[in-house]
């Protein structure tokens, strides 16, 4: 068969080695790296990735000092002992065929504990410590920590670095006078604070010799005030590779940039351009990054001449196999990532192993073992949600004969109405991953079937498993019943499922991660901007930094489709309980469509007029909202009608997802649930 992706798939050669191809795995911190017992798990994860394809794998960042950890005691390559810990994880991707590369992450200001340094003492918003300023001799040694770290990773069998020099941390803090005050060489002109990631390369390729990858991490898109200049990135990556690096990689936005980068909202590719940019001015390979989660966009990418290499880093936890899968002409078949960011980054930043929603065994591959069973048994699995798809099909790869019942006339339960949610579009390439799944695994599909109890115990099958999914909960506001037969009021199904009408002037009740959605979804009357590069650059103000310095201009906001009012009975902040990494992206762009976010109200009734609200455990200041629709998002409830008689007739009975725990539609729960028991049964 000829090869589906010529360009993703082609070697690259480097001179001294080649690579398999232009897929790099980007460097993701799992929390796998911070403690030397669980590298076996952490040797497992990359193996799993190098036995799936990946061209070069980049480890998540180990600190090269205890400066630069990125918190206390986290993952560090200070001493020739830790290098020989490291040779269980680089034999393993070598046993593979693979190649891996050690990232060396030192997060100067971004770290949070009380030894962090920085250029300059400006504390970070991301942490609560000021930074020590650092001397001119505090450099030096800072210096000396990333060329020993290098060292030490060529002892400990890598067949590179990655010199970490965007996202903000300490060598990005160098190169703005944002963070850099100094006065001294180090500081003041852009020669003076561009001096510390050449002479960190520089002595690193002195070091190693000329037979070891350096990739070079390089901020092109700053996408904060006073970011650097196009013309200040260019002189700084001109200066990288007469230093020595063997590749560039991009680096895109601090951490505290207030423009998202990686979440599913963000347009697949969206930062192509600037590496294409970067092209025309450097010699050594290119690598772009971010938002590059299938097959087709990393081959046109490459194709167009864009980038030399493209960096998946959550898409390869979704599925390892991707690079195989896509070489044998299976896309179809990728598990792809919808970049939620719930069971990676919001893990990362919880301090919890990191893994993926749409793939559990990520991180996770010696403790969920999904082997083939000595037993096989007949099992059925009501409700093909993410809950029961990720079940069925698991049970299916073990060997089981499982039977799938769902009453509606499609897979994906919940996902069907995420699904409609601007932004959110990715979730169709799930229901597309598990659709295929189900047909590989033999799983028998019985869509339009509302199966009872007594069809169940007569099918004579030795588990079944509910996942039966949620009701939405009825707040029983007064007059609520009697606008419900109107239409003006309506439930989050009825707009996002049956596409009800919706007035122009909307109250949405309730406002957890299903109000949000659905203030989104109200609020866009087009296209979704997340299908525009241009439309979502602009309402974000991202632009070329040759313009604006860092990337950044003012936002160009479409007017809102719909005047929305978001409201929530707890007195707190609206959206507190959203994902740690991608809140704030979605209260943000509600802020840009002009939302109103209520908190600490009382639904004292609804009438033709609208909905009465008070505030407060006194009820005062009753108010009166003039509004067209009102949308009830006001928690759900349970669906577990089969348990008790089909446990009262004698069967086993299992409960998985929304049916177990009805708390927000939590998809990363509910797979990582079917998974686990699929694994046990």
């Amino acid at each position: 068969m000829s090869n589906p992706y010529p360009h993703l798939l082609a070697p690259l050669d480097l001179g001294f080695t080649t690579l398999r191809n232009r897929v790099l795995m980007g460097s993701m911190h799992t929390g796998l790296e911070d403690r030397k017992k669980h590298f076996p798990r952490l040797a497992a994860y990359f193996a799993e990735r190098a036995r799936g394809g990946v061209g070069l794998i980049v480890t998540g960042g180990f600190a090269p000092n205890v400066e630069g950890w990125v918190a206390p005691f986290a993952g560090q390559l200070t001493s020739r002992s830790a290098a020989r810990s490291h040779r269980q994880i680089t034999d393993a991707v070598h046993g593979e065929g693979g190649k891996i590369a050690l990232q060396i992450l030192h997060a100067g200001r971004y770290g949070y504990h009380p030894l962090s340094v920085g250029p300059s003492r400006i504390k970070s918003p991301i942490t609560p410590f000021t930074p020590r300023a650092l001397s001119e001799a505090g450099i030096e040694r800072q210096i000396k920590a990333f060329v020993r770290c290098a060292v030490l990773a060529r002892e400990g069998g890598y067949d590179g670095v990655e010199v970490m020099g965007s996202e903000g941390y300490f060598i990005n803090q160098f190169l703005v006078t944002h963070t850099n005050k100094r006065d001294d060489r180090w500081g003041g002109p852009y020669e003076n604070r561009m001096r510390l990631p050449v002479e960190i390369v520089r002595r690193v390729r002195e070091a190693v010799g000329p037979d070891f990858i350096i990739v070079y991490r390089l901020s092109m898109l700053d996408l904060i005030p006073d970011g650097q200049s196009w013309e200040e990135v260019v002189m700084l990556a001109k200066a990288i590779e007469a230093a020595g690096a063997t590749i560039i990689n991009t680096g895109i936005g601090w951490h505290e940039a207030r423009v998202p980068t990686i979440a599913t909202s963000v347009p697949r590719a969206a930062f192509a351009w600037v590496t294409q940019k970067m092209k025309a001015e450097i010699r050594i390979p290119l690598c772009t990054t971010n938002r590059i989660n299938a097959p087709e966009v990393g081959e046109q990418i490459l194709a167009d001449g864009m980038a030399d290499m493209v960096s998946m880093a959550r898409p390869l936890l979704a599925d390892a196999a991707f690079v195989n899968k896509a070489a044998a002409g299976k896309a179809d078949r990728i598990n792809t990532c919808i970049a939620c960011n719930q069971a990676c980054l919001d893990h990362t930043f919880k301090m919890k192993t990191a893994s993926c929603l749409v793939n559990p065994r990520a991180c996770f591959e010696t403790e969920i073992v999904l082997k083939r069973t000595p037993t096989p048994k007949r099992i059925a699995v009501v409700g093909a949600g993410p809950a029961g798809l990720a079940c069925a099909t698991s049970l299916a790869d073990r060997g089981h004969t499982v039977d799938l019942f769902d009453a509606a006339s499609e897979i994906g339960g919940q996902f069907n109405m995420a699904k409609q949610i601007p932004g959110k579009e990715e979730f169709h390439e799930t229901l597309r991953y598990f659709r295929n799944h189900l047909g590989d695994t033999g799983v028998n599909l019985h869509l339009n079937t509302r199966v009872d109890a007594a069809r169940l115990q007569a099918g004579g099958y030795d588990d079944i498993v509910l996942a039966t999914g949620v009701l939405p909960r009825d707040p029983k506001i007064p007059g609520q019943a009697e606008q419900e037969a109107t239409g003006k009021v309506l439930s989050y199904i009825d707009v996002l499922l049956h596409h009800k009408p919706v007035g122009q002037r909307v109250a949405v009740i309730g406002a957890g991660g299903i109000g949000f959605d659905v203030s989104e979804y109200l609020v866009h009357g087009g296209p979704s901007p997340t299908l525009d590069l241009a439309v979502w650059n602009a309402e974000w103000g991202v632009t070329d930094p040759a313009e604006h310095r860092g990337g950044v201009t003012r936002p160009h906001i479409e007017p809102a489709a719909r005047q929305v009012t978001l409201l929530q009975r707890k007195a707190e902040t609206l959206g507190k309980r959203l994902g740690k990494t991608t809140g704030w992206i979605h209260r943000s762009a509600l802020k840009m469509k002009k939302v109103e976010m209520i908190g600490g109200v009382n639904y004292e009734a609804i009438d033709e007029r609208g909905l009465l609200i008070s505030y407060g455990e006194k009820r005062e200041n009753a108010t009166l909202l003039e509004v067209d629709t009102i949308v009830l998002c006001t928690g759900q409830l349970s669906e577990r009608s089969l348990q008790e008689p089909l446990q009262a007739a004698g069967c086993k009975v299992h409960l998985i997802g929304g049916a177990d725990v009805a708390g927000e539609l939590d998809a990363k729960r509910a797979i990582l649930q079917g998974t686990t028991l699929a694994a046990s049964l």
